[in-house]
């Protein structure tokens, strides 16, 4: 199989330093525009395609990001494996800023997003019980500890919605779920991460304490900025090594046959249409039948 790996830049990340043979390429997808051009090179000897979530600038609101056109868009440039880089809240003592959690479980709190590349036509289940690549999960971890960075091996992140941060009682009620960290993007990407087929993993960066900790000032966006110029360098520099981790790592995890059993309408009722808006997905499964 060709490695390709895809890197989802999250707030304070929002360009990739150290590609080479770099091209921007723009892409129409069947479900809108992405956040943003994608850029597409080379660290080393792998291909990487970048993507800003939020848009370069930050321009883009945790609710208006286009997941399912970025994840189909990563897909339809050939990206196989991603890494999503996302600035989080703190809901555990010792997760102190400045700390990554390589995540392995997601609590969804949202209302108002689409997060299935499914619907009009078509029924799929995927499999979701642990929601991001085992493997990946591993390298990531291992390369942040290489790096010098603080990591914790797994955690549950709760996907808020936003764009506001918790009241206290829901901070409080979040750390009684036995949530470690606190965000606003990252379960709608490794939802359709799976229906994509793609290796899919969270480097979830701590960039304070949620409001739930009386010993620290509530949450503030100068405090926020100030400990994610650090992280995001430390974000670089794990992405780096990491890439040639990913592109060589043995992978048995199942990832990429997530559809394999998962779609349950027969082809013979798939409409036309959805046949076309899915086909990058599921024509690999129903060519065979034709």
């Amino acid at each position: 199989m060709t490695i390709k790996i895809g890197v989802i830049g999250g707030s304070g990340l929002y360009d990739l330093e150290g590609l080479s043979s770099l091209e921007e390429v723009t892409l129409s997808t069947p479900f809108g525009a992405p956040s943003d051009a994608f850029r597409v090179g080379r660290l080393g000897e792998i291909e990487v395609v970048f993507l800003p979530r939020h848009g370069r600038g930050h321009v883009i609101s945790p609710s208006e990001i286009n997941f399912r056109a970025n994840i189909w868009g990563l897909r339809r440039l050939g990206v196989t494996h991603v890494l999503s880089v996302s600035a989080v809240g703190s809901l555990a003592e010792d997760v102190a800023p400045g700390h990554f959690v390589i995540i392995d479980q997601f609590i969804d709190r949202t209302r108002h997003r689409a997060d299935s590349f499914f619907g009009g036509g078509v029924v799929a289940h995927v499999m979701f019980a642990d929601p991001v690549c085992p493997v990946l999960r591993g390298v990531l971890l291992e390369a942040g500890r290489a790096e010098g960075i603080t990591m914790h091996d797994g955690g549950t992140y709760l996907n808020m919605e936003g764009p506001q941060f918790s009241t206290r009682a829901e901070s409080n009620l979040y750390r009684s779920w036995g949530a470690k960290v606190i965000g606003m993007t990252n379960l709608q990407e490794a939802r359709l991460a799976r229906e994509a087929e793609l290796h899919y993993a969270t480097v979830a960066m701590s960039t304070d304490y949620d409001c739930w900790h009386e010993e620290h000032d509530d949450v503030s966006v100068d405090a926020i900025l100030q400990t994610m110029a650090h992280n995001i360098e430390h974000a670089r520099r794990l992405i780096s090594r990491a890439v040639p981790a990913v592109a060589a790592a043995a992978y048995g995890c199942g990832c990429d046959q997530a559809l394999a059993s998962a779609i349950l309408t027969d082809k013979a009722a798939i409409p036309a249409e959805a046949r076309l808006r899915l086909g990058l997905l599921i024509d690999r499964y129903l060519s065979d039948s034709e």
